[in-house]
């Protein structure tokens, strides 16, 4: 009888400690923008602005005849507009924009170049605005403003258009993509009818400040909506909102309800598309240089 103790085989493992939960995952930062705007360049738009207004409501500050001709206020003030836009785009440029976002922005004026002949000219349908609207805002104000510039200037040399309003619409075009980057963050439907309402908003302020520039020289001097020099402001003012709704509402409400319906529908879609197209330019991504004989990191995130 063998009394050997027996072998008692390996110990229980000890149970497994409960896993930690999840950590919840960080919300995706905001996409750098693709052009960005430096102290020095703000400063410049918020001068560019007040000069913009300056120029836009030019009847209420010079009047016609002022300069020996009728007709030099807004061709001094167009000139004005061209060099001022000139220097903001420079410094702009200045601040940064690299070979992603300058190949970025050259094909989407070149989109909004070929867009704009589409509608324009029937009943104030607009299809260039919807895109400058959704690329200022997924791009930020820096691009927006620069492709609100580039996009005008294409359509009128592609239609014909050049003349001494061009100005006036380049700067008005310029602001609204600009003012699309600084609206409030939002995400999904919220997002979509916010852009909505503010590309049918700047239907509206677009058509309202682009009629100013031509405003003194459209109507009969002896209509009652017509700009006569030497008046008050408040009957001036009363004047102009006669005319504008007299001559301009109908054309105006089809740009906003075009911005609106276009946004409302494509905008998911090419929103999405911006982002991802902004994802993988990976704009003023920091560049590194790895020592000699490091391993290459193949993939995406590479």
């Amino acid at each position: 009888m063998n009394d050997a103790p027996r072998d008692p085989g390996p110990e229980p493992a000890a149970p497994a400690a409960p896993a930690a939960p999840a950590a919840p995952a960080a919300p995706a930062a905001p996409a750098a923008p693709a052009i960005r705007i430096g102290p020095r360049a703000g400063i410049v738009i918020v001068l560019a602005a007040l000069l913009g207004l300056v120029a836009f409501f030019w009847p209420f500050v010079v009047a016609p005849g002022t300069f020996a001709s009728h007709y030099a206020p807004p061709l001094i003030f167009g000139v004005l507009l061209v060099l001022v836009l000139s220097v903001v785009i420079s410094e702009i440029a200045e601040g940064g924009i690299d070979s992603k976002a300058l190949a970025m922005l050259g094909v989407l004026s070149a989109v909004n170049a070929a867009l704009r002949p589409l509608g324009a000219g029937t009943a104030g349908v607009e299809t260039v605005f919807f895109v400058l609207v959704l690329a200022g805002r997924v791009y930020g104000p820096g691009f927006g403003f620069t492709l609100g510039c580039t996009s005008l200037f294409a359509s009128a040399l592609i239609t014909g258009g050049v003349g001494p309003w061009m100005p006036y619409q380049m700067f008005g075009c310029a602001f609204v993509g600009m003012l699309a980057g600084f609206l409030p963050r939002a995400s999904g439907r919220r997002e979509v009818l916010m852009l909505a309402v503010y590309g049918s908003f700047s239907g509206y302020l677009f058509g309202f400040l682009l009629n100013l520039s031509f405003w003194p020289f459209s109507v009969d001097p002896g209509s009652s909506i017509a700009y006569l020099p030497g008046l008050p402001f408040t009957e001036q003012w009363q004047r102009y909102i006669a005319f504008d709704v007299a001559t301009s509402l109908g054309w105006d409400t089809g740009r906003a309800v075009t911005n609106f319906v276009c946004i409302l529908l494509a905008g998911p879609a090419v929103l999405t598309v911006f982002r991802r197209a902004a994802r993988r330019a990976r704009f003023r991504a920091p560049v590194r240089f790895a020592p000699p004989g490091t391993p290459r990191k193949d993939g995406p995130g590479a």
